[in-house]
């Protein structure tokens, strides 16, 4: 015969099992957190969270690659120059892709806050291109993505610069704290 102690062992084992079980298949159904991995392809938009950050309806959070646009949501700041109009090309360019966007992804897949990296397609047009070559981002060409695709954002910076097109403008009634 099994003494008393043993078998309240064991009850409480099954216990904090059933705890753990419990709480995972809790914290994964109640849509808190997004899924683990994302494959290319095509996802519907829930909503564009800034100028380079987009929810999608599965629950991810996508941070759009290769791009540095002025900040629109930042803890205890106000939005910077030029960041609302980034948000604004944002929606403008899913409202066109009907809402549903393509991505590809970069070698890195997350960033350090465990945002999806990827480039964001409306057809043959690139997001991260198109906010670039606005000058409402610069192109962030250190990071590990393909050289091909960094020529094309530095191609895209290249044009705002020499056009002066927004944070590149020579607007001096706009203050930009972003400008080197």
């Amino acid at each position: 015969m099994r003494p008393y102690w043993r078998d309240l062992r064991s009850i409480w084992i099954w216990i904090a099992l059933a705890v753990v079980i419990a709480s995972k298949w809790f914290f994964s159904s109640t849509g808190h957190a997004g899924p683990e991995s994302l494959a290319e392809g095509i996802y519907e938009v829930r909503r564009v969270i800034d100028g380079d950050t987009l929810e999608l309806m599965t629950g991810a959070i996508v941070h759009v690659d290769g791009i540095d646009p002025p900040e629109t949501v930042k803890e205890d700041a106000p939005a910077t120059p030029w960041s609302s109009e980034a948000s604004e090309l944002t929606k403008e360019f899913v409202e066109r892709a009907g809402g549903r966007v393509g991505l590809t992804f970069p070698l890195e897949r997350r960033d350090r806050r465990d945002r999806f990296l990827a480039f964001v397609w409306n057809g043959d047009e690139m997001l991260n291109e198109e906010l670039i070559r606005a000058g409402l981002a610069r192109a962030k060409v250190g990071y590990n993505y393909n050289s091909a695709m960094k020529r094309r954002l530095s191609d895209a910076q290249k044009e705002a610069q020499r056009e002066g097109r927004g944070i590149w403008s020579r607007d001096e009634s706009i203050v930009d704290t972003a400008r080197p």
